[in-house]
């Protein structure tokens, strides 16, 4: 299958472009590059990429592909919250156009990588598809508005899936240092402390990247009826974590390092648990994989084959980035490029 991958050079992306192309599809990439050489490790393999930013595709573009996978976005809450109108208008209404150009195109499916957060401040109960969404940020109400809109154009020739990822965690060539597991294992191993700044009680359900990429794959590969216009928590039931058990993990991995909860420290308000069963019931062929005691062994050991240092591991923060980018001024204030990035 020929495929359009928006941010194949994301976090998540150049895990997913991998796993496409181990199973035979033909992947082309499309990024805005603002991570161009925030690299941690050699790429596993290198696609055809257009260099352009997702609000400004044309289906001239998109001519010719079987299925779009979104993945680009301002993806995480305090990215998010860094403009929220620059969020909305990049994550929402550039995702709406970019599905009004892959129908345009005659693209018959569209991909799009929406979140669990969108369930928001949910408490202990574990959420199905049909719960309730009540989003805290930006970023989350930003999934909810994407797929209203998009959910409206599905038709005959246009058939649009919305996997909801648990948090994300995992080695990447693009590695983030801003996600929960990734970030108390980088700290950990720079440091030599688990540093918590909740209580340790809230609830999040977490998933390895390359289970992520798996479910889009299983997705991208089944019949049209099963997956049309339809949602999908992506992750194992069996995966939600307190953030305390987390630390606890860390601190068994990690050599010689301990657990510390912040002074101060009180419930984090994003506390949710997640059923992720209907993905595997529609489509049987799909499990996932990994585990987080495993997903932590793989941190570790990649910390270590590169060398990670404190002052690396603050470069891996996507806020770090992005304010960098504006405050050299090469991006605009609604993130455009104002000079041309080099590319890696």
């Amino acid at each position: 299958m020929k495929v359009l991958m928006t941010g194949h050079h994301g976090y998540i992306g150049s895990v997913m472009v991998d796993v496409l192309m181990g199973e035979g599809h033909d992947v082309t990439g499309l990024d805005s590059f603002f991570y161009a050489g925030c690299d941690f490790g050699q790429d596993r393999r290198v696609v055809p990429a257009l260099r352009k930013d997702f609000r400004d595709v044309t289906p001239e573009d998109l001519a010719g592909f079987d299925a779009v996978i979104h993945l680009a976005a301002l993806s995480n809450d305090p990215l998010g919250c860094l403009d929220e109108r620059c969020t909305l208008d990049i994550n929402h209404i550039g995702s709406v156009t970019l599905a009004k150009a892959a129908k345009a195109a005659g693209v018959p499916r569209f991909l799009f990588a929406s979140s669990c957060s969108l369930y928001g401040l949910a408490g202990d109960e574990m959420l199905t598809e049909d719960a309730a969404f009540n989003p805290i940020t930006a970023y989350g109400t930003s999934k909810v508005l994407l797929e209203a809109d998009v959910s409206k154009l599905a038709d005959d020739s246009f058939s649009p899936t919305f996997l909801r990822n648990a948090t994300a965690y995992g080695a990447s060539p693009r590695l983030r240092a801003d996600i929960v597991v990734n970030n108390l294992v980088g700290v950990a191993f720079t440091t030599g402390e688990v540093v918590i700044q909740s209580d340790g009680t809230p609830w999040r359900p977490l998933v390895h990247i390359e289970d992520i990429s798996r479910a889009f794959l299983a997705v991208l590969e089944a019949p049209r009826e099963v997956v049309h216009n339809q949602a999908f928590n992506v992750g194992s039931s069996a995966e939600n974590y307190q953030m305390r058990d987390v630390a606890d993990i860390v601190r068994d991995v990690v050599p010689g390092c301990s657990v510390r909860y912040m002074e101060g420290g009180g419930p984090d308000p994003r506390c949710y648990r997640v059923n992720c069963d209907k993905l595997s019931k529609m489509i049987p062929s799909f499990r996932t994989r990994w585990t987080v005691r495993r997903g932590v062994e793989e941190l570790h050991a990649s910390y270590v084959t590169n060398h990670l240092t404190g002052p690396m591991f603050s470069e891996y923060f996507r806020l770090k980035r992005i304010q960098a980018l504006l405050g050299s001024g090469r991006l605009d204030s609604a993130l455009r490029w104002r000079s041309v990035p080099v590319m890696a």
